[in-house]
């Protein structure tokens, strides 16, 4: 991955978008320090797609579905019942 200082970047946006395109993700710095990266949108999705699954496969995966946390019952404060008139 090839590394841009932030003012290299800015001023050569072009030729940094595509080496984004051609060689992959490119490495922004700010002051020397890794601060964001640039990925093709192909990329961006595929890692969008494989951080959050969706809900079908999440009812079908082999994790338990028991290690999801649920409301405790019965602790919920009920509104006193008035009597019919």
């Amino acid at each position: 991955m090839h590394t841009w200082p932030e003012q290299e970047a800015k001023a050569r946006f072009s030729e940094f978008l595509d080496a984004c395109l051609v060689e992959g993700p490119q490495m922004v710095t700010r002051r020397g320090t890794e601060t964001a990266v640039l990925v093709p949108v192909q990329e961006w999705r595929r890692l969008q797609s494989a951080a959050r699954p969706s809900l079908k496969q999440l009812l079908l995966s082999d994790r338990a579905r028991t290690d999801m946390t649920a409301a405790p019952c019965g602790k919920a404060k009920r509104r006193p019942v008035e009597p019919l008139l």
